[in-house]
């Protein structure tokens, strides 16, 4: 989380997202730890502190993310960009079956295993927020 970003643009980013987080969908209310404004392409690759550059993201997913914006799959050559809020739908690359998120595109898988998506804790955080109707 970055100092530096205005308390009105945080808010402005987290009405946008419906306070939750961008990346994993999970809602700030179940978390007990503030959700970041994440700068979705870094300060040290370029990106500025503007409302276009931010998403709403919780705690696990931007320490996930830090400065990445891509990474190989399978072809060692190819960096696939992880997912833009501000340029994608999420359920164009996401699908959410059994507490798991699926990647639906290189995209999904990207940023699945960018941000640690599926791990075990995160799975049964999302099957008491799937059973307590309140995700995805």
């Amino acid at each position: 989380m970055s100092r530096s970003i205005p308390e009105i643009l945080r808010a402005e980013v987290a009405k946008r997202a419906g306070h939750r987080c961008e990346y994993c969908r999970r809602p700030e209310s179940d978390s007990f730890i503030r959700f970041q404004s994440d700068h979705i392409l870094s300060r040290k690759h370029g990106g500025k502190t503007t409302l276009q550059n931010l998403a709403f993201a919780c705690p696990a997913c931007n320490n996930c993310k830090g400065t990445d914006f891509g990474t190989v799959l399978r072809d060692e050559e190819i960096i696939i960009r992880i997912f833009n809020p501000r340029k994608q739908g999420w359920f164009e690359h996401f699908e959410v079956l059994e507490g798991e998120i699926i990647a639906k595109s290189e995209v999904g898988e990207a940023t699945i295993k960018i941000l640690k998506l599926n791990e075990i804790s995160r799975i049964l955080e999302r099957l008491d927020l799937i059973a307590a109707g309140i995700y995805p």
